[in-house]
C-alpha cells in the first residue's frame, strides 16, 4: 500500500534568497513536525503546494529533486495563483474556518466566494491526486484547509481509499450552525472512507451536527471509531490524538552540543528561574493572557522580582492578515510595559522574540526552561507541551497547560492544567510551579513522558490506518477524555 499525504503546504518552502536565487528551506509548524518522520520510515508521496518562490512546476520538481533523495520519499508541488491563494487561504481557510472552529465569532469573517474559491482549489488538489496515486494507494488528506479534496475527488471518479484528518478543534453545533458552508462542509467530509479528529470533545461534537444536519443518516458504535452510513455509503468517524516522534526528540535533546547550550543559557540567567513560551503568532494561543498572566504574578509576589524570566518566542506567522498585525502590535506594547514597569539592573522580565528558533536551539530551552507555559484559548492538540516532556531527559521541568489544548486529556495527570481565561488563576499555578519541590517535579515528569511516550506519532499513525483498512469496529477502544472540574489553582496571594 502506497501512502500519499496532501496537506496545504509541503514539508519543506522555496525562498528567495539575497542575490535573487531560489532555495529550498525546512517547513515549520506542527503538522510537518509530526508528519514528517511518518513518510521518512515508510515512504511515499507529499503533494501540497511549494510557497512562493517564482518557479514553474518544472523548475519546482527539479529544485526539490536533492530533498526527495535525503527525505526518502517525493515531493508532488500544486501551483496555486495568488487570487486562489487569497479567496482559499486568507479568505476560507484563516478568516472563516479557523476563527470559528476554535470559537472566536468576532475574529470570524465570511466572505461570499470564500467556499467557490475552496473548491476550486481542492480540485487542483484532486488532480494532482489522481494524475499520481496507483491502484491500492492510500489517500491521506490533511486539516481544514483542504477539507473539499474528498468531495472533489469523488466526483472526478476517484474510487481509491481516502481519509481525511483534522489537526484543529471541530466545533459544538451551535458554533457550526453559524458556518454559511455547513452543508457543503459536512456533504465533503462525508465523502472521505475514515474522517479522524484529536480529541473525543472534538468526535461528539462532529457527531453532533452529523446528526442535526444530515437526513437520513445512521450512526453505530462506541469506541474510539464509529460508523456513519449515508447515502448507501459508510464512513468511519474517529478520535485519534496525534503525537511526536518520542524518541527522535529525547535522543536530540541529549546530545552533547545541546546540553551545553541549555547549561550556557541557564548560566545567562544568573540562577533566575526561567519560564519558556513557545508559540506562533495566532491569537488563538493566548499570549496577551499570557503576559497578564505573569504580569499580576511579579505584581502580586514581589519576592519573584529579579528571580524569574520569560522567555517568550513567537514565531512570525499571517501577518498580512489585519488580525495578526494588530495582535503582532498588542504583543508589542505589553511586552514593553511589563518590562518598562519591573526591569531592574541585570534583570529584564520578559525576554521577547519574534522569530522562528531553530531545532537544536529549541531543544536547549527546553531543557534548560524551569517551566513550559502553554496556554492556549483553544487548541487541536499542541505539540510544543509534548516535545517539552520528550525533550526533558533529565526528568524534571514543569509543565503548566491550558485544559483547552487538545493534549490536556493525555497530559492531565502530570501537568498544571489552568484556564487561561483566569489570569488569577494562570498566575496561581505558576507561582505554585515556579516552587515546586524537586521531587514532585520529577514524579510529575515521569507521569508526562510515560504518556508522551506511549501515544507517539508511530502509535497515532498506525491506529489510523487500523482504523482505515479494518473490517471491524472492534479492537478500537475509546481515548482518554479531559473533563474540567470545579477548582483551580488558586490566585496569587497578594502582598
Amino acid at each position: 500500500m502506497g501512502l500519499i499525504v496532501v496537506s496545504n503546504r509541503l514539508p519543506v518552502v522555496l525562498r528567495q534568497r539575497s542575490d535573487g536565487g531560489v532555495e529550498v528551506q525546512p517547513g515549520s509548524g506542527g503538522l510537518v513536525t509530526a508528519l514528517r518522520p511518518v513518510l521518512r520510515d515508510r515512504g511515499g508521496v507529499w503533494i501540497g503546494a511549494p510557497g512562493s518562490g517564482g518557479l514553474d512546476g518544472e523548475a519546482t520538481r527539479r529544485l526539490f529533486a536533492a530533498t526527495e533523495r535525503e527525505s526518502g520519499y517525493e515531493l508532488i508541488p500544486v501551483e496555486l495563483t495568488r487570487g486562489e491563494q487569497r479567496g482559499f487561504y486568507q479568505g476560507f481557510s484563516n478568516e472563516a474556518i479557523w476563527p470559528l472552529f476554535h470559537d472566536l465569532v468576532p475574529l470570524t469573517r465570511f466572505h461570499s466566494g470564500a467556499w467557490s474559491a475552496a473548491l476550486r482549489v481542492s480540485a487542483r488538489f484532486a488532480a494532482s491526486i489522481t494524475n499520481r496515486a496507483r491502484p491500492g494507494d492510500f489517500v491521506w488528506v490533511h486539516d481544514y484547509h483542504l477539507v473539499g479534496v474528498g468531495r472533489a475527488l469523488r466526483a472526478s471518479g476517484f474510487s481509491g481509499r481516502v481519509a481525511f484528518f483534522l489537526h484543529i478543534p471541530f466545533p459544538a453545533l451551535d458554533m457550526f450552525l453559524k458556518l454559511p458552508w455547513r452543508a457543503e462542509v459536512l456533504a465533503s467530509l462525508l465523502t472521505y472512507d475514515l474522517v479522524g479528529v484529536q480529541t473525543m470533545r472534538d468526535r461528539r461534537n462532529l457527531l453532533q451536527c452529523v446528526r442535526a444536519l444530515v437526513p437520513g443518516v445512521e450512526i453505530e458504535g462506541s469506541g474510539g471509531a464509529v460508523s456513519v452510513r449515508f447515502a448507501g455509503r459508510e464512513v468511519r468517524i474517529g478520535a485519534f490524538p496525534i503525537g511526536i516522534d518520542f524518541d527522535e526528540f529525547a535522543s536530540e535533546a541529549g546530545t552533547e552540543p545541546v546540553a551545553a547550550k541549555a547549561a550556557s543559557l541557564r548560566a545567562d540567567e544568573s540562577n533566575r528561574k526561567i519560564v519558556l513560551g513557545v508559540d506562533r503568532l495566532d491569537y488563538t494561543k493566548g499570549l496577551p493572557e499570557r503576559l497578564e498572566a505573569f504580569a499580576l504574578l511579579l505584581e502580586r509576589t514581589p519576592a519573584l522580582r529579579g528571580k524569574v524570566t520569560l522567555v517568550e518566542f513567537v514565531v512570525p506567522s499571517r501577518e498580512t492578515l489585519s488580525s495578526y498585525a494588530a495582535l503582532k502590535r498588542e504583543l508589542e506594547r505589553a511586552v514593553g510595559e511589563i518590562n518598562g514597569r519591573f526591569t531592574r539592573s541585570g534583570w529584564v522580565p520578559v525576554r521577547y522574540n519574534f522569530r522562528a528558533i531553530p531545532r537544536s536551539k529549541l531543544l536547549a530551552y527546553y531543557r534548560a526552561a524551569d517551566v513550559a507555559l502553554v496556554t492556549p484559548l483553544k487548541d487541536g492538540m499542541n505539540l510544543v507541551a509534548k516535545e517539552f516532556c520528550a525533550a526533558r531527559v533529565d526528568g524534571d521541568g514543569v509543565l503548566v497547560l491550558s485544559e483547552f489544548a487538545g493534549a490536556a486529556a493525555q497530559l492531565q495527570h502530570g501537568a498544571i492544567l489552568v484556564n487561561p481565561w483566569d489570569t488569577a488563576g494562570t498566575a496561581g499555578a505558576l507561582a505554585r510551579a515556579l516552587d515546586m519541590p524537586r521531587g514532585e517535579r520529577r514524579a510529575r515528569m515521569r507521569k508526562l513522558r510515560r504518556a508522551v511516550r506511549k501515544h507517539d506519532i508511530h502509535r497515532w499513525v498506525d491506529s489510523f490506518l487500523d482504523a482505515a483498512i479494518s473490517r471491524s469496529l472492534e479492537g478500537f477502544p475509546r481515548v482518554e477524555e479531559f473533563v474540567p472540574v470545579m477548582e483551580h489553582a488558586g490566585a496569587v496571594p497578594a502582598h
